[in-house]
């Protein structure tokens, strides 16, 4: 107890309110930088929708289907252990963590590869039509995974500005290319090449941070050590396995049990949860250094109090947009992706449902609490319930109800697991989280989607879908910003913004 009042005596005081500062103005810089990634991915779909077919444009979702749940399966864990290790650790160690986090992931690149070659005898039937080469997809998997600690290490060292630097700089490399080649060619072969090109050159960059940084040399991997990381990470590593599983389950099973076409439809409702992701890992992973030096101090209350800071920030900028992609969903498919892929509406408006859950984000308590059997027995029981309902409500309700298990999965995962911590922590369930913050971000979000297509649909209501979403988007934005204003709610934010404009 005495612990805790200190650290809220410390977290009343100017110097903890500076750091907080700090911490709000990287990941407000972070954060702007993975919008700017996710804005140029999102719309990169624009182009490809109209040079590809619909077939091809199916096997493009399909690669990123088999991506996703690989980079699920063997690779994200791991490297996440980096956020416990680095920030307590000198030069020497953490190059000797990075080293093998690097090793891991060429290890998990390699089996990943064999998984979508031809060797793997249990190949999707689907996926070995996704192009006639017998390398071009492997060799892709193999460097995508490698690659990826690019997407963390920056951060996970507190180097925001180069990590957004990066982002940016990839973000449009990647879309610039990959268009022209579709417009060019106009076939799904050349665009996978490109995103060969693509990801090798990603991986230079990746040598290049590294040899700046720490050096291109040892030592590689020292038994004593490696097998510390493994323990830590290795409850984290299946129970991110079964929750990237979990996730990816209600696609695999439209790719089973509806043609291509359609399966590209579902595939695009899933596109607001990149959404999140970026927002969480822009906000938690910015936090996440200064949580663990916490939690390594003793300081359980000051890592919760971080955590749940940020779960409102995020709160604040996601709520509002789910909201509106709720009430604009045709007219956002048909905008981004032609009205060819309308069936994809209902699906998205089923995901936002579950998607509002997930700005409670918990993954990194249960890390530094190392409470990863928790996340992995959690993940194995919602995982079973996720395919069961999905497959079932499929059959009977058709394509919206292939996503209807992976929503109900999101909240049993997040009742469990708040309840787990707050008994582990001794923190009444109550306190866990901001839920009055949560809550009134959620009425309001509400609130300005509904006024919003009121009068979009009663003076716009003839328009085109491009005006809809325009309006309606300017509309909700302001209504959104008049009632926090109202409110009150936007003190922090505001001084965080100035303090940015003036600190650059």
């Amino acid at each position: 107890m005495a612990a805790g009042e200190a650290m809220s005596a410390q977290g009343d005081s100017p110097a903890a309110k500076q750091s907080l500062g700090q911490l709000g103005r990287r990941a407000l810089s972070l954060g702007a930088a993975n919008a700017f990634d996710y804005a140029v991915q999102f719309l990169l779909p624009v182009v490809l929708v109209r040079c590809l077919d619909a077939a091809a444009f199916g096997h493009y979702r399909l690669l990123w289907l088999a991506v996703g749940t690989a980079m699920a399966v063997v690779s994200l864990a791991v490297p996440g252990s980096l956020y416990y290790y680095l920030p307590r650790s000198d030069a020497a160690a953490k190059r000797l963590y990075i080293n093998q986090t690097l090793l891991f992931l060429i290890l998990s690149g390699a089996i990943a590869a064999w998984a979508v070659s031809d060797w793997n005898p249990w190949l999707p039937g689907k996926l070995r039509e996704l192009t006639q080469s017998d390398w071009l997809v492997p060799a892709f998997l193999f460097f995508w995974i490698v690659a990826s600690l690019l997407d963390l290490l920056p951060t996970v060292e507190e180097r925001v500005g180069w990590q957004a630097r990066a982002t940016v700089s990839l973000a449009v490399v990647r879309a610039v290319s990959l268009s022209l080649a579709a417009i060019l060619t106009r076939e799904l072969a050349p665009v996978l090449m490109t995103l060969l090109g693509f990801v090798a050159f990603k991986l230079l960059i990746l040598a290049r941070y590294l040899a700046a940084y720490h050096g291109l040399r040892g030592p590689v991997v020292r038994r004593a050590t490696a097998a510390d990381q493994l323990r830590l990470s290795a409850p984290f590593w299946v129970g991110s396995a079964l929750y990237g599983l979990r996730a990816q389950a209600d696609q695999w099973v439209a790719a089973a049990l509806f043609p291509l076409t359609l399966f590209a439809s579902f595939s695009i409702a899933g596109v607001l949860a990149p959404l999140i992701n970026l927002f969480r890992q822009s906000v938690n992973h910015v936090f996440l250094p200064s949580m663990s030096r916490l939690e390594a101090a003793g300081s359980v209350t000051g890592m919760l109090e971080l955590n749940s800071r940020a779960n409102v920030m995020v709160g604040a900028l996601v709520l509002p947009l789910l909201a509106f992609a709720f009430v604009f969903a045709e007219e956002i498919v048909t905008v981004v992706y032609t009205d060819a892929y309308v069936a994809a509406a209902p699906v998205m408006r089923i995901y936002i449902v579950g998607l509002a859950a997930l700005v409670v984000e918990l993954a990194t308590i249960s890390l530094l609490l190392r409470q990863g059997a928790l996340m992995m027995w959690v993940n194995l029981g919602t995982l079973a319930l996720a395919v069961a309902v999905n497959w079932l409500a499929a059959l009977h309700y058709g394509l919206p109800g292939a996503a209807a298990g992976t929503v109900v999965a999101i909240y049993v995962d997040r009742i469990v697991t708040v309840a787990r911590i707050a008994r582990l922590t001794k923190t009444p369930f109550g306190r866990m989280q901001d839920w009055r913050a949560l809550g009134t971000l959620l009425a309001l979000s509400a609130i300005s989607a509904a006024v919003t297509w009121a009068v979009i649909t009663r003076y716009l209501g003839a328009s085109g879908p491009l005006a809809r979403v325009f309006a309606g988007a300017c509309l909700l934005a302001a209504v959104y910003g008049a009632l926090r204003l109202c409110l009150g709610l936007d003190r922090d934010l505001l001084r965080m913004v100035r303090d940015l404009r003036h600190s650059s």
